[in-house]
């Protein structure tokens, strides 16, 4: 009789552990209702290209990563190229995209000319392009994501203004010549400076790059040529950097106000230890983030506006 009762308990818990693992292989249609809630806007299987112009400034790799984190939440796979800040590089980097069949491009050109002809190459291929913080001059662009870069250039005008009390010899460092951040940084500072800072004198102009070992070794050759200076801007923070830099190794950093724009991590340091008088602050991250939800919403059916700006600070 123990013998049998035994038997029994034991098929009775083979019977048991049989009924639960196959309530674990066969979910009911309740179980899985939770992740049939979880949506992606389009079809399966698409691909995002990111063209950046450089990888090598943390303002891109920033706007890089809010992008990837949005791709991630789409559910959608993303490509990021790195043009080096080099035209014929970025120029590869889309045709390689397009090789690929990616389901939307968004470049952040290096020139708003040279990027026209791969712009148009993925309009020929049937693939929507959107660009984000700089603009192109030409191609069929579904929607422009960006600060508003003039605004952005006037707000550091009306803050060197104020610092220099009205008046005063100031040094503008230039970006990339062609690219839209520069043209449109440079035309609302010095539109501010020329209507409502006549006091002021722009003692030099010069491009270094938007890169930080440029700006370093133009300011140099500039303090050499220039015995008085009062204040500085630059059209993003790593010239601004290297600028600083420069101005620290001849011993005359205290006696300029330096601007810059962008507002990265070591900017930000240099104005909570005084060295850098002021950032226009740019949202890098929000940039790619919205990149991306244009780009699926667009790909989903939705009309997109063509431009989006993003908010600016300082």
């Amino acid at each position: 009789m123990k013998h049998l009762l035994k038997f029994l308990l034991v098929m009775l818990l083979l019977f048991v552990l049989a009924a639960c693992g196959g309530q674990e292989s066969e979910p009911t249609e309740e179980a899985a209702a939770p992740a049939a809630a979880t949506e992606v806007p389009v079809e399966t299987g698409v691909t995002l290209g990111l063209s950046l112009s450089t990888l090598n400034n943390p303002f891109f790799v920033t706007l890089g990563e809010g992008a990837q984190e949005a791709a991630n939440a789409a559910g959608v796979e993303l490509i990021t190229v790195d043009a080096q800040d080099d035209p014929a590089q970025e120029a590869t980097n889309i045709e390689d995209l397009i090789e690929q069949g990616v389901s939307a491009i968004l470049v952040n050109p290096t020139d708003a000319d040279a990027i026209v002809p791969s712009i148009q190459k993925a309009n020929e291929a049937g693939i929507p392009v959107f660009t984000i913080d700089r603009g192109a001059a030409g191609g069929d662009v579904v929607a422009h994501i960006a600060s508003d870069n003039v605004a952005g250039g006037a707000m550091a005008g009306r803050f060197l203004c104020d610092a220099l009390g009205g008046s005063g010899k100031v040094v503008e460092l230039e970006g990339i010549a062609g690219t839209s951040a520069a043209r449109d940084r440079g035309q609302g500072f010095n539109d501010t400076m020329s209507g409502a800072c006549t006091g002021v004198e722009i003692i030099a102009r010069q491009t270094a790059n938007f890169n930080r070992a440029e700006g370093l070794s133009v300011f140099e050759n500039i303090l050499q040529a220039q015995p008085e200076i009062d204040g500085v801007f630059a059209h993003n923070d790593e010239m601004i950097l290297g600028a600083i830099e420069a101005a620290k190794a001849a011993g005359r950093d205290a006696e300029i106000v330096f601007v810059g724009f962008d507002a990265v991590d070591d900017a930000v340091a240099a104005v909570d230890t005084g060295d850098l008088a002021a950032t226009v602050a740019q949202q890098p991250a929000v940039m790619g983030q919205l990149g991306v939800e244009t780009a699926m919403a667009h790909l989903g059916g939705q009309a997109v506006d063509d431009f989006t700006p993003v908010d600016l600070a300082r």
